[in-house]
């Protein structure tokens, strides 16, 4: 499994890359990063579930939510800092189904050409993951898939996390 998780971090980060979304070098967001355990956990039960007929929305939703609390991190950190399940609120505004409306509408703000982009770059993203998932060849419903299922949302997270501060101006350099 650790094998899986380098080779799909090393993906996804060289494809953003390419895309211009991600600086070459991945961002370290201490804040952001601790928030994942507690979201994972309240987001498993929705993703799992959806994740048979729509894998690519239950992947992409977690990278979504990755640039939800980047921006949170961003602007008002105070607030959500102390909120332990960041999810569930986001969740709850439009339902599971409109989680990436939602994001794109009232927490990044990003509406017309720009949300399509967005909405194209994340999609891309959740393909290319769902692939690695599948060519991964574990059998269904056994633990073995579902770490490799949480170890895929991770990712997406962290890279939700990275193209967020990305956008936001924050790049990544040696010193």
């Amino acid at each position: 499994m650790e094998q899986f998780v380098t080779t799909l971090h090393e993906d996804l980060h060289r494809y953003l890359v390419q895309r211009g979304a991600v600086d070459e070098r991945m961002p370290e967001c201490p804040d952001v990063e601790a928030k994942w355990a507690a979201i994972a956990e309240a987001y498993l039960p929705d993703g799992a579930r959806e994740f048979a007929d729509y894998p690519i929305a239950s992947l992409g939703w977690m990278m979504f939510i990755g640039m939800a609390v980047a921006k949170y991190w961003d602007t008002d950190w105070e607030r959500y800092a102390n909120v332990e399940d960041l999810y569930t609120p986001m969740r709850d505004k439009r339902g599971f189904d409109n989680l990436d409306e939602y994001i794109m509408d009232e927490v990044l703000d990003v509406h017309g050409d720009a949300a399509e982009a967005l909405q194209e770059l994340v999609g891309d993203t959740a393909e290319r993951t769902k692939r690695a998932l599948f060519r991964l060849d574990v059998e269904p419903g056994t633990a073995e898939a579902f770490k490799a299922y949480i170890v895929c949302l991770q990712a997406m997270y962290q890279m939700g996390m990275a193209v967020q501060l990305k956008a936001m101006g924050y790049h990544m350099t040696k010193v």
